[in-house]
């Protein structure tokens, strides 16, 4: 989620970090890397693992393939009218471990985005989309200039719903994007667990390595009750880089106000 060009969020840089990419989906080069986006392959018969290793069949519940369980959890999360996600991306290499607290509605929504001392902080409502953070969250977190961090200071940049900018930044912290939290179906496999009470379907499955990201091994849990909404996801890499993204409080009301006017500064006034 980042301005890119000092205040325009919709074009990113190859060297794109971590915290420049729609929630929960992030990026990072090097220690970091990218998580499984999209619904693609939902029609794929991927077939159901046969539990083992602890886990157990659900009690009163039909197993499931990788597609159908994914494709219910699709209309489940597009039927929620808000969640609270925390994000925590952790590398033994690394002092410097990223953390993200949000929580998502339909049109509006909250980031929080820390790294060390870097703190970047996003609001979305219908009337608009902002932008606030320490010096260096809007310089290495946002991607601004010393020179527009300083214009900007402790105010909130903005952008209107017209612009493209806006449709951007609604994208990355509305529900919506939960959904880049699902695998293709195709080379998933899922597995059941029920302890005390909680019943979940385990979805597992690996990403490759490409030149800027090594392979991955994934986890999803999601409820196995009525709605197979996700509980939490992990991804590792074989250094011990571990990603986790967790979701809660589904449905739960998502109050997000404006900044006033007087602390805001128009977006076309930090890039010119």
């Amino acid at each position: 989620m980042s301005a890119w060009r000092g205040g325009d969020p919709e074009k990113a840089p190859a060297d794109t970090s971590l915290k420049q990419m729609p929630l929960p989906s992030r990026i990072v080069p090097a220690f970091f890397f990218a998580l499984p986006l999209g619904l693609a392959g939902l029609a794929a018969s991927t077939l159901i693992a046969r539990p083992a290793g602890g886990e157990a069949a659900l009690a009163g519940s039909v197993l499931k393939t990788a597609g159908s369980v994914l494709k219910s959890a699709g209309s489940a999360v597009a039927a929620q009218s808000s969640a609270h996600i925390t994000f925590s991306a952790v590398s033994p290499s690394s002092a410097l471990n990223e953390k993200i607290v949000a929580d998502v509605g339909t049109k509006s929504g909250t980031e929080k985005l820390t790294e060390g001392a870097a703190v970047l902080s996003v609001r979305v409502t219908p009337t608009g989309g902002y932008i606030s953070g320490s010096s260096t969250g809007l310089t290495s977190l946002f991607g601004m200039s010393a020179t527009q961090a300083k214009m900007v200071g402790t105010k909130w940049e903005a952008w209107k719903p017209a612009t493209s900018e806006y449709t951007n930044l609604k994208s990355e912290v509305t529900v919506a994007s939960l959904t880049s939290l699902f695998p293709k179906a195709k080379g998933t496999t899922v597995s059941t667990n029920a302890s005390n009470g909680d019943e979940r379907y385990v979805l597992r499955w690996t990403t490759a390595a490409t030149g800027s990201t090594p392979k991955l091994s994934n986890t999803l849990s999601l409820s196995a009750t009525k709605a197979n909404l996700p509980i939490a996801e992990t991804s590792t890499a074989a250094d011990g880089v571990k990603v986790t993204t967790k979701i809660s409080k589904w449905g739960e009301p998502v109050v997000v106000r404006a900044p006033s006017a007087s602390s805001t500064i128009n977006s076309s006034k930090v890039t010119g």
